[in-house]
């Protein structure tokens, strides 16, 4: 039995859950007629830069190796031969491109065996937050850009210039933004080394550096890229591309997921009771 197919295993409960989030928002739900992508020019702000204000529908994305729906893997990569027997217009998945304690980690990962950090609740880090199914509202004005993940409802905030860096490490890293002419760039460093990239699991160290690429070219989409660039794991930096769609239909829903409470597991706190059950007599 192949790595992958136990992984997806034992992710599969996690993943049908953030599924239900993105697909369970009213007239979006799959089982129904999608409704018209929003069309016209992209908005601009104030400053004269677009705006990527809206609520966003994003593909799914599982393994950043994989060609999928609305995303396209770094295609300057290699082929993964072991792949070749998937059918005669199905295209190869890429193969990373490891150092050898990279390719140690990635080997070594078994979501089955030893469980997944996002299966206790703990945060999914920016890569595979990106990575997930759900809805993102992006908020933005001159000062931020704020993404609003439906994910366990977790938000991210990027600041325009430059600010004082965390000393920290983070799960979601440490993000500035800029302007790269009608192209919003976000530049992330200061990762805990903690997550994963995705639901396949492909590693992160603490190295970690994300560039994120913006363009909004229409009123209905933005063309999204995401390069990774981590010299603890990877010989060099790769990307993956993908296109997010506007959703005026939906609207973003609370997403509660906090197992990972360590004072509640500690005896630091106590358990609370249902506020609308009877009282219990002592």
């Amino acid at each position: 039995m192949s790595k992958n197919f136990i992984q997806w295993v034992a992710m599969g409960a996690l993943v049908g859950a953030m599924a239900l989030a993105a697909y369970g928002q009213g007239q979006g739900a799959a089982t129904r007629a999608q409704p018209k992508t929003p069309a016209g020019p992209a908005p601009k702000t104030p400053e004269g830069k677009p705006d990527f204000s809206g609520l966003w529908e994003r593909p799914y994305v599982p393994d950043m190796t994989a060609y999928g729906r609305n995303q396209t893997p770094d295609e300057s990569l290699p082929d993964d031969p072991k792949l070749s027997g998937r059918g005669p217009n199905a295209k190869h998945n890429k193969l990373l491109p490891f150092t050898a304690k990279g390719k140690a980690m990635w080997d070594s990962y078994d979501a089955a065996s030893n469980g997944d950090y996002t299966g206790s609740c703990m945060p999914f880090g920016a890569v595979r937050s990106v990575n997930s199914p759900d809805p993102l509202q992006i908020m933005q004005n001159a000062k931020y850009v704020g993404f609003l993940w439906e994910q366990n409802t977790w938000f991210h905030i990027a600041r325009f210039g430059e600010h004082t860096k965390v000393p920290t490490p983070l799960w979601f890293g440490d993000t500035t933004a800029r302007w790269d002419g009608d192209t919003m760039v976000l530049d992330s460093t200061n990762f805990n080394g903690r997550i994963r990239l995705d639901t396949n699991g492909h590693p992160t160290s603490d190295k970690l550096h994300v560039i994120e690429r913006y363009s909004r070219p229409d009123m209905g989409h933005i063309n999204y890229e995401i390069t990774i660039d981590d010299p603890e794991y990877y010989t060099r930096p790769w990307k993956n591309t993908r296109v997010f769609t506007l959703r005026p239909d939906w609207e973003i829903m609370e997403y509660s997921c906090e197992e990972n409470n360590k004072d509640f597991f500690e005896g630091h706190i106590k358990r609370t009771q249902n506020p609308n059950a009877p009282a219990v007599s002592k």
